[in-house]
């Protein structure tokens, strides 16, 4: 036997199953089509059509962008202490980079998982490049790994030239002293140093991937009283943007800079000697190393923290020769 035809019926009348089952203004029934709810566009649920209608990414980044500005101008973001603009580093800054992170450096992350997802850490890692661009590929690596913003602790030159000396602030840097990175580190952020400082972003390309002296282990103090863990951070890849091939002294004292780098395209092809070159980047986190089991009186105790600082160096130093040994090619 067939099965029987289910008829709707409204007001006394057959209705076409095909059309819509809501009702106009004056209540009679509507004879529109309808689409798959059962609905006509106009008498569809917004439940239904919320679910159905996906904006495009040029409305979601237009939106993203818009409300960005409407804060902008009424003030409706935060700066810290430290003049530190999430809203602007997240929105504007960062965004700046990831180009750069990944197309051009195609940056391999490895140990994220030895970042703590919440709690002081101290990132203590190797500098290289001429320019600090492997600092701020660090910070961009670990807000994308983590969610976490890396609060840098940079020179005094950064913040004694115009315009820079304020992004570096909005950004989340601040001067490298014991001062402000115990305050950073007792307010649970993550907090990144560069030990080599100048001696190892302007040392000579002949020289590339030997750590330079870590000073007087100022950061293992500060780790010491806080309580926060030193993660060692390696780098391999910004060893080659920027080759030093000379070291132009007079000049540098001069300008007042620390070095003036002359490369293999640098000052000779001019402004297209500041690309820096598409070398393959890695950076890995290494096992965290506790300081919670010292009293902060050890930090008064010379030869434990050189102690401390030469295994932190050395952690480094060996992860370098063995990513070094995994990379295929400087540029891949």
């Amino acid at each position: 036997m067939a099965e029987a035809e289910v008829i709707r019926i409204q007001d006394g009348k057959r209705a076409d199953p095909q059309l819509c089952r809501g009702r106009t203004a004056d209540g009679r029934p509507c004879r529109n089509r309808a689409g798959a709810s059962g609905y006509c566009k106009r008498h569809e649920p917004a439940a239904v059509r919320a679910t159905s209608t996906v904006p495009s990414r040029f409305e979601a980044d237009l939106e993203r962008t818009l409300s960005f500005l409407r804060r902008r101008v009424t003030g409706g973001y935060d700066v810290d202490d430290f003049g530190f603009d999430k809203d602007l580093t997240e929105n504007v800054l960062l965004p700046i980079l990831r180009p750069l992170f990944d197309k051009w450096w195609r940056v391999e992350q490895r140990g994220l998982e030895n970042i703590p997802t919440s709690g002081p850490a101290l990132l203590v890692s190797n500098h290289s490049g001429t320019l600090p661009l492997d600092a701020l590929m660090m910070k961009l690596a670990v807000y994308e790994g983590t969610g976490r913003h890396c609060r840098l602790l940079a020179a005094d030159l950064p913040f004694r030239l115009p315009f820079i000396g304020e992004i570096a602030r909005k950004s989340g840097n601040t001067l490298a002293c014991a001062e402000d990175s115990t305050r950073l580190l007792d307010a649970d952020e993550v907090v990144g140093v560069f030990p080599e400082g100048y001696k190892g972003i302007g040392k000579p390309f002949r020289e590339r991937y030997k750590l330079q002296r870590f000073g007087r282990g100022g950061f293992v103090e500060v780790a010491l009283r806080t309580g926060a863990p030193m993660i060692p951070v390696s780098i391999v890849g910004a060893e080659e943007i920027y080759p030093i091939i000379y070291n132009v002294k007079p000049l540098a004292r001069l300008l007042g800079f620390p070095y003036f780098p002359v490369t293999p395209t640098f000052p000779a092809l001019g402004l297209l000697g500041a690309v820096p070159l598409p070398s393959k980047w890695i950076i890995e986190y290494g096992t965290p190393i506790e300081t919670k089991a010292f009293t902060p009186d050890a930090a008064l105790d010379p030869m434990f923290v050189f102690n401390l600082t030469d295994q932190v160096r050395e952690a480094i130093q060996q992860t370098l020769y063995k990513n070094l040994m995994s990379r295929r090619s400087v540029f891949f």
